[in-house]
């Protein structure tokens, strides 16, 4: 819940704050679906993820008896974590509805397609959630002509901008 300040909310309380985004993702995969999860996180792990921002671009999921993993990521230990600091490196639980896993599952096995951890963040209850993607490995071309597309596209609004400041 927002905090309340003289009955008004205060800005920047509400939505999601972002602890780690994935941004070779988007470049090494075509993303066709994304799903949000929630993660199962230890008490000390949460407050790490307070702390610093964790990494997870080397991070992917695997699906192993109905349930979804998340293998690779690395939460730095809590500062005062003492002895109750877990693995940094450790297998996570993802937390997806049974049909969302049967889908994905069935997905995954037929088709050459991969689930790539996009992004981490907080909701707007401060829960851990990642965002998944479903998608499909890019072909070296392919990233090329991505990037020679985004190249496209800011040579023209670089030149949308001269053309109104000149106005």
């Amino acid at each position: 819940m927002p905090t309340k300040k003289s009955g008004k909310e205060i800005p920047g309380k509400k939505g999601k704050k972002t602890i780690a985004r994935n941004r070779t993702a988007r470049h090494d995969y075509e993303i066709t679906e994304t799903f949000e999860a929630g993660v199962v996180l230890t008490g000390t792990e949460v407050k790490s993820l307070r702390e610093r921002a964790c990494q997870i671009t080397d991070s992917f999921c695997i699906i192993r008896s109905g349930e979804v993993w998340w293998v690779g990521a690395h939460i730095h230990p809590y500062s005062n974590g003492g002895v109750w600091n877990v693995d940094p490196d450790r297998r996570r639980k993802l937390l997806l509805h049974r049909r969302q896993i049967d889908n994905l599952a069935g997905r995954l096995r037929a088709k050459g397609l991969a689930l790539v951890p996009l992004e981490l963040y907080f909701d707007e209850h401060n829960r851990v959630k990642l965002t998944v993607g479903l998608g499909r490995g890019k072909k070296l071309y392919d990233k090329r002509a991505d990037m020679a597309k985004r190249d496209v596209q800011r040579d023209i609004q670089r030149a949308m901008k001269e053309r109104n400041q000149a106005r």
